[in-house]
C-alpha cells in the first residue's frame, strides 16, 4: 500500500502533508486497516468469509466520521455490526481526536501558548478546525495527574527546599493579584524535584503554612535541613513547629534588592553617600529578618553560595512566568494551576538540565552531610 501510494505521488501531484497529502492518505488507510481488523476479531471471522452466514451477529455497513489526528483532519469509514456491540478502540465510539493530537495540545499549552494561540497552530499548520472550548477540555486532562502530583510521597529528607511565590491575575469577582506558591527541594542526589504548588490570596500567616508543610510532611518527609525563602510571614515559625531543627534562611539577594527600595533609582550606584534619608528604614527592614538573615554565615563556602539566595527556583519561576503572562489572567484558582503545572511538567524535557543540577550540587551535598552530623548520610542507608 505506501508503495503503492509513494509511486502515484509524483504523477498524481501529492504533497507530503496539507489536505489531502500522502500522509493523510497513510493516516485514512491504516486507521481503516486496523478498524477491519477489530470488527473481524470481534465477529470471529473474515469480510465476505463463509462462517459468517446464519452465524448470529454480521457486518452491517459503514458510517463515515472525521477523525482530528497529528497530520490535520482525516476522513474515515467505521464499520458497524448488526447488533451495536462492537466497540472500536483504535478510534472510539465518539472520539473525535487521536491521543497524540491531545499530547501536541498540551505540549503547546505547557510551552505558553493560549487557547487561542493553539487553535490558530492547528488551523495554519493542520488545517484542523478546534474551538477553543474543545482545546480547553484537552487541556483538563492533565487535572487528574495533577491532583496525583500533588499527593505522590516524597522522599524522607531533603538537605534544601525553596519557596518562592508567582504573581497570577485570577477573575474572581474582579481581577486581582494572587501569589502561587512552588516549592523547589535539592533531593540527596542533587537532582531537582519540585514538591507542589499551593494558592493564596496574599496573607498568608503561620496557620496557613502549618497547613502546607504538615501536608508535606505526612507525604514522607521527616526531615529538612534547611528551608529558603524571600520572607514570607509565618512561615519561620511554621517550620519551627512541623521540623524543629531546619534552619530558615531568607534570600539575601532579594534583601539587599529591597534596601534599594528606599532610595531613587539614580541614587542607587551612590546609595554609600546617600544613606542618611534612608538609613532609618533600611536598619529596620534589616533587623527585621536579622533572624533569617544570618543563619548562612555560618557554614563553609560551599553552603553559603547555594543558600544565601532563591536563585535555584528563579529558572523555574522564569518559565512559570513566561507561560502566566502569556494568558494575562485566569477565571479561577484551578485554571491558574492547571497553567502553572503544565509549564512545570514540561521542564527540562531533555534531561540536560537534571545533569547539570546533579553536577553543580555535588560539593555542597558533601559539605552538608559533614556540618549537619551525617542527617544526609542516615536518610540514604
Amino acid at each position: 500500500m505506501i508503495d503503492d501510494l509513494v509511486g502515484r505521488a509524483p504523477a498524481e501531484g501529492l504533497q507530503l502533508t496539507g489536505e489531502g497529502g500522502l500522509l493523510q492518505q497513510l493516516t485514512k488507510r491504516l486507521l481503516e486497516s486496523a478498524l477491519e481488523g477489530e470488527i473481524t476479531d470481534h465477529l470471529g471471522y473474515d469480510k465476505h468469509d463463509a462462517a459468517g452466514k446464519n452465524g448470529g451477529n454480521s457486518r452491517n455497513g459503514k458510517r463515515s466520521k472525521t477523525v482530528l489526528t497529528d497530520v490535520g483532519p482525516v476522513e474515515i469509514t467505521v464499520p458497524r455490526d448488526r447488533d451495536g456491540s462492537f466497540e472500536p478502540k483504535i478510534v472510539k465510539k465518539r472520539q473525535k481526536r487521536l491521543t497524540g493530537v491531545d499530547e501536541m495540545v498540551i505540549s503547546l499549552a505547557a510551552k505558553g501558548l493560549t487557547t487561542g494561540e493553539v487553535q490558530a497552530h492547528l488551523a495554519e499548520v493542520y488545517g484542523a478546525d478546534a474551538s477553543r472550548q474543545t482545546i480547553s477540555t484537552i487541556t483538563d486532562q492533565v487535572l487528574e495527574g495533577m491532583a496525583e502530583w500533588q499527593s505522590r510521597p516524597l522522599d524522607a529528607v531533603y538537605p534544601v527546599v525553596f519557596i518562592d511565590a508567582i504573581p497570577v491575575k485570577i477573575r474572581d469577582g474582579a481581577v486581582a493579584n494572587r501569589p502561587l506558591y512552588v516549592g523547589l527541594a535539592v533531593t540527596t542526589e542533587g537532582r531537582r524535584e519540585i514538591l507542589g504548588l499551593w494558592a493564596g490570596d496574599g496573607g498568608e500567616g503561620a496557620k496557613h503554612w502549618l497547613h502546607i508543610l504538615t501536608e508535606i510532611k505526612n507525604r514522607g518527609v521527616n526531615d529538612l535541613l534547611m528551608l529558603v525563602c524571600n520572607g514570607l510571614k509565618g512561615l519561620p515559625e511554621a517550620v519551627e513547629t512541623v521540623w524543629p531543627k531546619t534552619i530558615v534562611q531568607t534570600c539575601v539577594v532579594h534583601l539587599l534588592r529591597n534596601s534599594f527600595r528606599y532610595a531613587a533609582r539614580q541614587y542607587w550606584d551612590k546609595i554609600a553617600k546617600l544613606l542618611k534619608p534612608v538609613y532609618p528604614a533600611i536598619v529596620k527592614l534589616w533587623e527585621n529578618a536579622w533572624e533569617e538573615f544570618t543563619p548562612f554565615l555560618r557554614f563553609d563556602t560551599e553552603i553559603r553560595r547555594i543558600v544565601c539566595t532563591t536563585n535555584a527556583i528563579e529558572s523555574v519561576n522564569a518559565r512559570i512566568r513566561r507561560a502566566v503572562k502569556a494568558r494575562g489572567h485566569f477565571p479561577n484558582e484551578q485554571a491558574a494551576l492547571k497553567c502553572v503545572y503544565m509549564a512545570i511538567m514540561s521542564l527540562a524535557p531533555t534531561g540536560k538540565g537534571q545533569a547539570r543540577w546533579t553536577m553543580r550540587w555535588k560539593t555542597a551535598l558533601n559539605a552538608f552531610d559533614i556540618t549537619f552530623d551525617g542527617r544526609l548520610s542516615a536518610a540514604r542507608q
